[in-house]
């Protein structure tokens, strides 16, 4: 007999009488008398053992935690009353004949079952242990599922899965490149690729039509719990589309991935929001749906008021929120410091009881306006507003954010709940203040839309993209547009970006020329699979589903990456390391 017949979540009352053979590492050992329960477990599941064997308890003795040991035995039913529901093999047990002790375990430097006896960095030094969690293997097979639900569509659907290089050309897309230094070519750098972006629109060129791949990517930004420095796309590109074509091939494929990994039916068609209405509802292009919590325009009304800060800024919105009694002043205050840690000059409230305004700037509210404001407003009793006056960019971005937050303090986000919004007509530029130049909402290969090709150049605040996201419960899942594909518009757009005909040619040169050779209308998206996961897991931290993940600092605790590398190795680069103002 092998190691292993069986794996420990495998085995149930049909197998009773089986001799089998398994192997795993011991999750608990309990001594009751002349019998020791050993409860065996491996990604599988766990399964009940029973030494009862005068020399078996005398290896069951010296047996400790996460010692793995491989044993042979009999499938035997338990009682009626030891049954436990909550196992898989928790109707039988396994009658041990003979135990073999593969490897013992030292003392564990942190707890497998409990992450949160630990902290983040500690767990992430040892994350080789605690990926024996199971709650961390879930979410890694969820990733494994969502994988091959992504290839079996697409692969059903033409697309074809093509690799493209790691070592690329350092070209500006908007985040820092990781740079990679040549030995053979002195002085010069490949860089890591952000996205495969003009590979992808290159195989439209050569005629490939339908592409994909679950891509590695890099960018060097700032980090935070839903980012990584390295991370894994699902890059898609189509030929002869438009707008809605991918939309819908996209929405089947998220339908798709979201019935078969966690067996849930999302809506169709989905939600499409343009830009200008997600902010001016929401306050972020990002918006979370699962909860209403609309921001509304308040300046009109305010302005009859006596509250003299309102009067004077330029814009004045307001949301509202049940559950008055919720917010004490203690809960308020704390909302007030976030608004004002996000810019606002201070967050405005009162209350609605019976019909009327009570608390906060109340006072400067006369009854007529105060009804006027609740009919117009259809505020109901027993809520809250809150409200910001500041430039029409603050007053959002703040009360969106407030939104978020309220949302969370009420418990209005359910993880069981996925609702998906299209987010549409984007910009196609950003004015940026700092360096006095446009910069591209989404990359410079995205195309305008038809009607706002002749205002390229002279208007370009006013161009509107082909872009468009596909948002989830306010996590950008996905982001794409259709794209440029006319040799000509291609080199505007890139001088709109300050670039020169110098740069043009030396960062996009084989692309420009590429161009020139008969292009097809193509288009595409990318996934952020860790994101997807992330989602699809029901958890908050993108880390919880990436196997061996960096910090926010961008650090690798286990293996203590980065570090510093020899002199001789930097020396055959050609490279020398400044530390402050001396050479090292």
């Amino acid at each position: 007999m092998g190691i292993r017949t069986h794996n420990c979540g495998e085995l149930s009352k049909s197998d009773v009488k089986k001799s089998v053979s398994l192997a795993g590492w011991i999750n608990s050992v309990r001594t009751h008398g002349q019998i020791i329960f050993v409860d065996l477990r491996d990604r599988y599941g766990k399964t009940q053992l029973v030494l009862n064997d005068e020399s078996l308890l005398k290896i069951g003795k010296t047996l400790s935690m996460e010692d793995v040991i491989s044993i042979e035995g009999i499938v035997s039913p338990r009682d009626n009353n030891l049954i436990n529901p909550d196992l898989s093999t928790g109707h039988i047990e396994v009658i041990v004949s003979s135990i073999k002790v593969l490897s013992n375990a030292k003392p564990l430097p942190l707890s497998i079952h409990d992450r949160e006896a630990s902290t983040e960095e500690h767990r992430l030094k040892y994350r080789y242990l605690e990926l024996r969690n199971n709650d961390l293997q879930k979410n890694l097979i969820i990733r494994h599922q969502t994988s091959q639900i992504v290839r079996e569509f697409l692969s059903n659907n033409n697309f074809l899965e093509i690799e493209t290089p790691v070592l690329m050309k350092s070209t500006p897309e908007g985040a820092r490149d990781y740079l990679v230094p040549s030995r053979v070519h002195n002085g010069q750098f490949y860089a890591l690729p952000q996205s495969p972006q003009m590979y992808k629109q290159l195989f439209m060129i050569a005629g490939l039509d339908r592409y994909f791949q679950i891509v590695k990517c890099f960018r060097d930004e700032d980090l935070r719990s839903d980012r990584q420095p390295e991370f894994t796309q699902i890059d898609i590109e189509m030929s002869f589309v438009d707008e809605d074509d991918v939309r819908n091939t996209i929405e089947k494929l998220i339908r798709e991935v979201f019935s078969k990994v966690i067996n849930v039916s999302m809506k169709k068609p989905f939600p499409i929001l343009s830009y200008y209405d997600a902010i001016e509802r929401y306050g972020t292009d990002k918006p979370d749906l699962r909860f209403g919590l609309e921001i509304l325009d308040f300046k009109d009304l305010a302005d009859k008021s006596g509250f003299n800060a309102f009067k004077n800024a330029e814009d004045v919105r307001l949301i509202s929120a049940p559950n008055a009694d919720f917010f004490s002043r203690k809960v308020i205050d704390e909302l007030d410091s976030y608004a004002q840690s996000h810019g606002a000059k201070g967050l405005a409230w009162f209350k609605v009881k019976e019909g009327s305004f009570e608390g906060g700037i109340s006072k400067f509210f006369s009854d007529d306006l105060q009804k006027e404001i609740i009919n117009q407003l259809n505020l109901k009793d027993d809520t809250i507003s809150f409200m910001v006056g500041d430039k029409k960019s603050n007053t959002l971005n703040v009360l969106g954010r407030i939104r978020n937050l309220i949302a969370e303090k009420l418990e209005l986000k359910d993880n069981s709940i996925f609702e998906p919004v299209w987010i549409v007509d984007f910009p196609l530029f950003s004015w940026n203040e700092d360096s006095k130049r446009f910069d591209s909402v989404n990359h410079p290969f995205t195309a305008p839309k038809d009607k706002d090709i002749d205002k390229v150049l002279n208007n370009p605040e006013e161009v509107i993209s082909k872009g468009y996201d596909i948002v989830i419960n306010g996590y950008e899942v996905a982001g794409g547009s259709i794209r440029i594909y006319d040799n000509e518009l291609q080199r505007n757009i890139f001088k709109i970006l300050d670039l020169n005909d110098d740069e043009i040619k030396e960062k996009f040169g084989f692309f420009i020329d590429a161009l020139k050779y008969g292009t097809p209308p193509h288009g595409g998206i990318a996934f952020g699979l860790d994101r997807l996961v992330m989602l699809l897991s029901g958890v908050n931290n993108i880390r919880d589903v990436i196997a061996f993940p960096k910090t926010t600092s961008a650090s690798a605790l286990m293996e203590e990456a980065p570090s510093h590398v020899s002199k001789d190795q930097l020396d055959e680069l050609g490279i020398k390391v400044l530390d402050s103002e001396k050479d090292v």
